[in-house]
């Protein structure tokens, strides 16, 4: 048996297990070689002995156990645990078998990557103590791109958008399997959107400070920290190579820029929207995700009762969804479900027998049989002017996907006042927010009240994780920031999630839609055209019975689906 030299000669193989001893390290550290060949390689080639006799060797030095690549194999990657971009930058692995917990390790001499691991390990999974194993690089990096071809979790296609689909043709990005053949940059980015799609985030924020690249993930509305890249200079360069997918000016650093770029996933075509924006260490850039199949496939069968809002407040959506013509407005925050409400009432109603229109900035779900009409603002197709020609085109019904200036709110008004229902958003905290932005935007009161037939205020709320979760209890001080006390909550079912594997810690796993909604009625109309005060109007909506936002939250804390310090994030 012979064995390779870093230099393509060949040597004879000893048999037997070499002693692992400083000078046999430091004459492996001494030896010339490309990066790619780590000091597991060296060593093999200064003991000139086989990849199976000197990991036996690595064992007994380090006292760990050895893992054949058959048995490694066989066992299942926990990316959920330790995210695929950490395990391509550290070179360890978590993995399962059966009820066992396996630490794969690849480097004996980085004791700071087993630390680290362990640490991850024991914050998420502290009832779980895995069991060390040591394999050979080769052996680690052949696991790993097996995993990723079973997979299949991105795959290239060198195809255009869609024949007729009607968009503006974006960058087609082809994403070869992340393995060692690519240059570091292309292999860390790719691995992190391979990360983030497996991970279901809505969003990859890579955030630029003096001497690193922070990554992190938008998962359920909040922030995690995924990983950190060391150094401005590869910070620039990855920062670089999203820009060249997304087809930006990787030379301009001093502007935002927008762009976008499509990968195929699992036969899905995944949309990414790239912002960048400067700041004083470079540039951070946030990408969203949007897989546009997948919602397609979920509009189908979506209902307002799939998005967990409570009975009381579907009925009234749906009673406002139902009428003849007139206006709905959803609002809330940047990512609290809008569109997806306005979605699911509309499917509802879709009986076929009416024209029904949308014009959306971007198209998120597919209906059938419904026109829908993407926003192209570089090429004059605004809201306000998709509006004008949408009313020439016959329609019942028109979804407006937000309504941003004073021009696209008077041409929807006018739409609800000749005879269509107008479906759309509006950015606002509150139903009564929305009065003032339309007032504010130079729409006529009086027409506004007439075309207005209710309004809905909508968050989402995270839900405790169902695997983890267990009874707690709130002290004082978390009651009386909420505005209750011990007696009145004698019979609520007070939860927490503790954080396990299935949640990523997090104590959380999905969410569930939240909502007030204002029904309008004549009075309120004549306060609206009169510019009552909002406090009259609050006296006058209480009165009609309307259920605040944070009514609706508490219910579900009663009910220990989520937690007093997640209604005060979401709803305050």
């Amino acid at each position: 048996m012979t064995i390779a030299t870093l230099d393509g000669l060949t040597a004879p193989a000893s048999t037997e297990p070499p002693r692992i001893t400083p000078d046999l390290v430091a004459r492996a550290r001494a030896l010339p070689g490309s990066a790619e060949q780590t000091l597991v390689h060296r060593l093999q080639v200064v003991c000139g002995t086989t990849p199976d006799v000197l990991m036996q060797a690595l064992c007994e030095s380090f006292g760990y156990q050895s893992l054949p690549m058959q048995r490694l194999q066989a066992m299942k990657p926990l990316f959920d645990l330790i995210p695929y971009p950490e395990v391509m930058q550290r070179r360890v692995v978590v993995a399962e078998e059966g009820d066992t917990l396996h630490l794969v390790l690849s480097d004996p001499f980085d004791g700071d990557a087993e630390t680290w691991a362990l640490r991850r390990l024991a914050a998420t999974l502290p009832q779980r103590t895995p069991r060390v194993h040591l394999c050979h690089p080769d052996d680690l990096q052949a696991y790993l791109a097996q995993q990723e071809r079973q997979l299949r979790a991105i795959d290239g296609f060198d195809g255009d958008t869609a024949a007729g689909s009607g968009e503006e043709v974006a960058a087609v990005i082809t994403l070869a399997s992340i393995n060692d053949n690519s240059s570091p940059v292309v292999r860390l980015v790719n691995s992190t959107l391979y990360d983030a799609l497996k991970l279901q985030a809505s969003d990859i924020h890579l955030e630029c400070d003096a001497g690193a690249l922070h990554v992190l993930y938008r998962i359920d509305g909040v922030l995690v920290p995924i990983t950190q890249v060391q150094g401005q200079d590869m910070a620039e360069q990855i920062i670089s190579r999203i820009k060249v997918m997304a087809e930006l000016d990787i030379a301009e650093r001093r502007v935002p820029q927008d762009g976008r770029f499509k990968v195929r996933v699992n036969e899905r075509e995944i949309d990414f929207r790239v912002s960048v924006m400067p700041n004083i260490f470079g540039e951070d850039a946030v990408l969203r995700l949007l897989d546009r199949q997948s919602l397609t496939e979920e509009a189908r069968s979506l209902r307002l009762d799939h998005l967990g809002l409570d009975a009381p407040t579907m009925v009234s959506i749906r009673r406002l969804a139902a009428k003849p013509h007139g206006m709905l407005l959803v609002t809330g925050p940047t990512g609290s479900g809008k569109t997806t409400t306005l979605y699911a009432a509309i499917t509802e109603i879709h009986t076929g027998r009416d024209k029904i229109i949308t014009i959306e900035d971007p198209v998120e779900y597919r209906l059938p049989r419904v026109l829908q009409i993407p926003v192209n603002e570089k090429k004059g197709l605004t809201f306000a002017r998709g509006l004008r020609s949408i009313l020439r085109h016959d329609p019942d019904k028109i979804m407006v996907g937000e309504i941003r200036d004073g021009e696209t709110a008077q041409i929807a008004v006018q739409a609800a006042l000749t005879g269509h229902l107008v479906f759309t958003t509006v950015h606002a905290n509150s139903v009564f927010d929305v009065l003032g932005r339309f007032l504010h935007m130079g729409v006529d009161g009086y027409s506004f009240a007439s075309a207005l037939n209710g309004i809905v205020a909508q968050r989402l709320l995270r839900v405790n994780c169902p695997h983890c979760a267990v009874p707690v209890t709130p002290s004082d001080e978390a009651l009386e920031e909420a505005g209750l006390v011990r007696s009145e909550v004698a019979g609520w079912t007070f939860k927490a999630g503790t954080g396990c594997a299935h949640c990523r810690g997090a104590g959380f796993k999905g969410r569930r839609a939240i909502a007030e909604v204002l029904m309008l009625d004549d009075e309120l109309r004549e306060m609206i055209a009169e510019r009552a005060p909002i406090s009259a109007l609050k006296q006058r909506a209480a009165a009609r019975g309307l259920r605040p936002i944070t009514s609706a939250a508490l219910a579900w804390v009663a009910q220990g689906e989520t937690t007093l310090e997640e209604v005060a994030r979401v709803a305050g």
